[in-house]
């Protein structure tokens, strides 16, 4: 097939970067890892043909704590170059002779991926043939068209049927006979005509299926659709027609030979240090079968041969319990690159909220903007949701940015029961509205309280409660601050007296 020379001068390594830090927060070294792994695949096209299959690609293993950007990294790059795709998880193939879905199968999940990006790239291509096309029939049907015998007509009745039908395309088009019926033919949804042969797997089974499906003459029969979904299913049919199938599949072997990438993650569960281990014949038995597949073989599928030479594979896992030496030493030599992503600070949190292209604020801005709801963020309120995120991760189970969707889902949860009633409405998310959804959402006390600064409420993320201390004011003389109690018992609240002092300027400092 005929690759993008226009995207590869635009790829180099820099550019990939710049591209994923739209998307991901931080993790500099695992960007540059994979946009040079990237851009060795394109450097590769252009060696000679002798040196060009010597070049093996450079696999990588990124090892990090989940939700920190090990799947999206993967996931944007191969995007960003129009790549076949696809994530599998390590756990769910077995060792050959054992139920359940072998190795290989990734592979063939990997073509079908490329056929269908490429099969809808180029239905899109066609469409606006096809909807031409599609809207004929319609036509037809709606005016029953097919029964008239167009040659007898004189050449104005013809002129006049003509321009009739050019409008009826164009109200159909509109949407004018949505709600009309017509009756068209379509395949017959036919049971599979096997059962599962015994002894072979899903994809032996399928392939069989597929080549016995070929030969065997497609069934239609009459259904009676409003218009509305007989144009979807016309146009899908005249794409169809249209587009070679046999170049999607030829271009979507190669593609998937040249430039596929399968992302696999929990590396980790497989690999074990322990000899002694239960679990390792299985763990062991999945890591040499998939050897092979890192390493370079053929599989078979039903679209043909697929050699896996120079498909980019990018493992991931969080090896808490593990390390990647406790791989087999042949398979760890196929992932010569290895890289550690960094556990999220508060900052990160906060540039997560704010700063990419799907940035979660921007979403839920959005989403609630389809109702007339306005919605804008405290800076204030953005700190407190970074430093929740980053203390219950820190304290109770890190589960990378993932947090903030939880925390968000929770603060967000009323307003958007609610928001078809507050049409036209601006809405700030302060730091109190936060804090108060937050409570309410969870089942924990909150209150406001306002007291003096010489006799503090402690602040105590250890013993199960937690104090938000700000709008530092004065009144009668006296310094003081507005108590946010957002977590905990009251019950439980430690009062020191002169804890802490204050200066003239009323800042805060440690006794």
């Amino acid at each position: 097939m005929s690759f993008d020379a226009k995207l590869e001068s635009e790829l180099t390594p820099r550019k990939i970067v710049e591209a994923l830090d739209q998307y991901i927060i931080g993790q500099t070294e695992a960007k540059r890892s994979v946009a040079i792994a990237l851009r060795n695949r394109y450097r590769r096209r252009h060696l000679p043909d002798e040196l060009k299959d010597e070049v093996a690609p450079k696999n990588i293993i990124l090892i990090g704590p989940t939700g920190v950007g090990k799947t999206e990294i993967a996931r944007r790059l191969a995007k960003l170059v129009k790549a076949p795709f696809i994530k599998v998880e390590a756990t769910k193939y077995t060792e050959v002779g054992y139920v359940g879905r072998d190795v290989e199968s990734m592979v063939r999940d990997l073509v079908n991926a490329a056929i269908f990006d490429l099969k809808s790239a180029m239905m899109k291509e066609v469409e606006k043939e096809a909807t031409n096309n599609a809207l004929d029939r319609l036509v037809k049907l709606l005016l029953n068209s097919d029964k008239e015998d167009d040659k007898y007509l004189s050449e104005n009745e013809a002129e006049k049927k003509k321009k009739a039908k050019e409008q009826m395309k164009i109200r159909i088009a509109n949407g004018d006979f949505d709600e009309t019926y017509v009756e068209i033919k379509v395949n017959s949804n036919q049971n599979r005509m096997f059962g599962i042969i015994p002894g072979m797997g899903f994809e032996e089974n399928d392939m069989i299926q597929s080549m016995v499906g070929s030969i065997m003459p497609v069934n239609k029969k009459n259904k009676r659709l409003r218009v509305k979904e007989a144009k979807k299913y016309l146009i899908s049919e005249a794409s169809e027609s249209l587009i070679d199938m046999e170049k999607v599949t030829s271009d979507a072997l190669s593609l998937t030979e040249n430039m596929g990438i399968i992302f696999l993650d929990e590396i980790d569960k497989i690999a074990s240090g322990n000899k002694n281990d239960h679990g390792d014949v299985a763990r062991h038995g999945v890591q040499r079968d998939l050897l092979p597949i890192v390493e370079g073989t053929t599989v078979n599928t039903k679209y043909g041969p697929v050699k896996t030479d120079h498909i980019l594979f990018i493992a991931a896992g969080a090896f808490h319990t593990n390390k990647p030496s406790d791989l087999i030493p042949e398979l760890q030599g196929r992932f010569p690159i290895r890289v550690e992503l960094k556990a999220l600070s508060k900052e990160d949190f906060k540039d997560i909220l704010v700063n990419p292209k799907n940035a979660i604020t921007k979403q839920y801005q959005e989403l609630l903007k389809t109702e007339g709801v306005s919605i804008e963020f405290e800076e204030e309120a953005l700190d407190s949701i970074s430093d929740l995120a980053y203390n219950i991760n820190t304290n109770v189970e890190n589960i990378g940015a993932r947090r903030l969707y939880t925390i968000m889902e929770k603060v967000f949860e009323d307003i958007s029961f609610t928001a078809d009633e507050h049409k036209g409405e601006k809405k700030m998310s302060k730091r109190d509205t936060m804090i108060r959804a937050l409570c309410k959402s969870l089942g924990v006390d909150y209150r406001v309280t306002t007291i003096d600064l010489e006799r503090v409420i402690y602040r105590d993320f250890g013993n199960g409660f937690n104090v938000e201390i700000g709008g530092m004011h004065t009144s009668s003389m006296k310094k003081k601050a507005t108590i946010y109690l957002w977590y905990g018992d009251n019950d439980r609240m430690h009062h020191r007296k002169n804890c802490q002092r204050y200066s003239k300027r009323a800042d805060w400092r440690e006794c």
